[in-house]
């Protein structure tokens, strides 16, 4: 059964950093679409970065420069290196592999405080 397990997520103060990891069963990252998208308070889910197949990395505008995703192969795991992290990146993240019909885990909270 294909999972997707994220951790990392934590309580910090504005300008902290966090890194997210999310560990994948079954489903070989390094051969699909594999992302990373949050839900803030009140708002829709949203994508924050993605690293095609084969691609190069796309980020939401607003943590371009801030915010850095990775993948290992060899770990089945995807990364979000968080920094300068806002009170407005307070949100549940949610690692996504082969895009929104694909496998979702069931996120991690990242609660950033002024």
């Amino acid at each position: 059964q294909v999972q997707l397990v994220e951790s990392g997520g934590d309580s910090v103060p504005a300008g902290g950093s966090l890194r997210l990891s999310c560990a994948a069963s079954v489903i070989l990252i390094s051969r699909n679409y594999a992302g990373w998208y949050r839900q803030r308070p009140g708002k829709k889910r949203e994508l924050v970065a993605s690293v095609p197949g084969g691609g190069s990395p796309n980020y939401f505008d607003s943590v371009k420069g801030r915010f850095t995703v990775s993948r290992d192969d060899a770990k089945n795991t995807l990364y979000l290196q968080m920094n300068s992290l806002k009170p407005e990146d307070t949100a549940v993240y949610h690692c996504n592999v082969g895009g929104p019909f694909g496998k979702w885990g069931r996120g991690t909270q990242v609660t950033v405080s002024s």
